[in-house]
């Protein structure tokens, strides 16, 4: 069977709910081989080590990239692809059973962790909100995190232990969930041009989630922003694209572009090889980026994470520097910084030497984290806390 024919079949049987044997047979296609295969002979997937090991950021050096965003080496590719169950299962991979993190791992004591519910017109979540224990009506930042598929609030909180920093910081941090309902393992639909737009889909109802916590809590309009790992990461970057005039500057870890796929096929090609940018996205300047990818990814390629930032970059970096560090007894890094022409940092892309598609520096309580990576979550909240939008 062509290349062609198997897409083909690909959607018809996509389009016909055989979600499962669509998906096995573009793993076929992407392994280069041309029969299509039984979906019981899919291998099951395995989940990455989590290491127990703190992962502090060490003494940096600076040296000038021989081009802004240098392209990591392409990660060895194991001898068969992992399966996804149907696609669904875009933009994660690992184990689905695991006991659900500790109160204790997820928020410190006197704060609050309360559930909340929005709904418009593209249906309703619910959502997770953290509260600083020492709020008092001042208005604060606001942080939006995404979860992976197969995650919930609670184990993404755990993992990125970013209700943690946020004490330190003073910061509100909102994790709307995405329902079996919506996506059998609860994955964003990033892949889907109706959840790629402004004032509908999914992106209309982060956005209502943001704007009721903000109409609820005393929270500073300048200063907000969005995170999101793997398809929440590919969804933290629509939402840049669709809603710059609501958040001040977004992260994304191991996601891709907004515009990268549109359809099932191409969401396998762009996780494979790197999907492009949606350039027909018009949403003003470009929102403030900071991107985590490990070069070692075989589930969302890391040159995706050069392709998110190809947008801001060429629109307004007039300088970038490189800097390389390691983690004492984890991965080594490369940063690379870009900033305008005024010097205001507009764009971080950390490279993790070594890590797979999982978020660097993490806890191990919860799913998809490596310890001995730089840490995401603090970086990620130093590059927000830096940018608010102007006027």
């Amino acid at each position: 069977m062509l290349n062609h024919d198997i897409v083909r079949e690909a959607t018809r049987l996509t389009r016909a709910g055989q979600l499962v044997e669509a998906t096995a047979l573009l793993q076929r296609m992407l392994r280069g081989e041309s029969a299509p295969e039984p979906a019981s002979a899919v291998p099951a997937r395995l989940g990455p080590p989590t290491i127990d090991v703190k992962a502090n950021v060490i003494e940096e050096t600076e040296s000038r990239p021989a081009q802004p965003y240098p392209t990591p080496p392409r990660p060895k590719r194991p001898a068969r692809f992992d399966s996804m169950k149907g696609f669904s299962r875009l933009g994660l991979r690992g184990p689905i059973m695991r006991a659900p993190p500790s109160a204790s791992d997820i928020a410190p004591k006197s704060t609050r962790f309360i559930e909340g519910t929005f709904s418009n017109a593209a249906g309703s979540r619910t959502y997770k909100l953290f509260i600083p224990s020492r709020y008092q009506g001042k208005p604060l930042p606001l942080i939006v995190m995404l979860h992976g598929c197969t995650q919930s609030p609670d184990d993404f909180a755990a993992g990125t232990r970013m209700n943690f920093l946020a004490e330190e910081q003073n910061c509100f941090v909102v994790y709307p969930e995405q329902p079996s309902g919506a996506n059998q393992a609860k994955c964003w639909n990033w892949f889907r041009t109706g959840d790629q737009q402004r004032g509908g889909g999914e992106p209309s109802l982060i956005a209502g989630i943001t704007r009721q916590i903000m109409r609820e809590h005393a929270i500073d309009p300048k200063r907000v922003y969005v995170a999101g790992l793997s398809a929440g990461g590919a969804a933290a970057a629509i939402m840049a694209a669709t809603y710059g005039d609501l958040y001040a500057a977004v992260g994304i870890h191991s996601g891709l572009a907004c515009g990268a796929a549109s359809d099932l096929p191409s969401a396998f090609m762009a996780m494979q090889q790197g999907g492009g940018a949606d350039t027909s996205v018009k949403a003003g300047s470009p929102v403030p980026t900071i991107v985590f990818h490990g070069d070692r990814d075989t589930t969302v390629h890391p040159d995706n994470g050069g392709r998110i930032l190809e947008r801001s970059t060429k629109a307004a970096s007039s300088a970038t520097k490189l800097l390389r560090g390691r983690v004492p007894d984890g991965h080594a890094y490369t940063r690379t910084i870009a900033t305008d022409r005024s010097g205001r940092v507009i764009s971080e892309h950390w490279n993790v030497h070594g890590a797979g598609h999982v978020w660097s520096g993490g806890s191990p309580a919860g799913s998809y984290t490596d310890p001995r990576g730089p840490d995401a979550t603090r970086e990620m909240l130093r590059f927000f806390l830096a940018h608010s939008l102007p006027g």
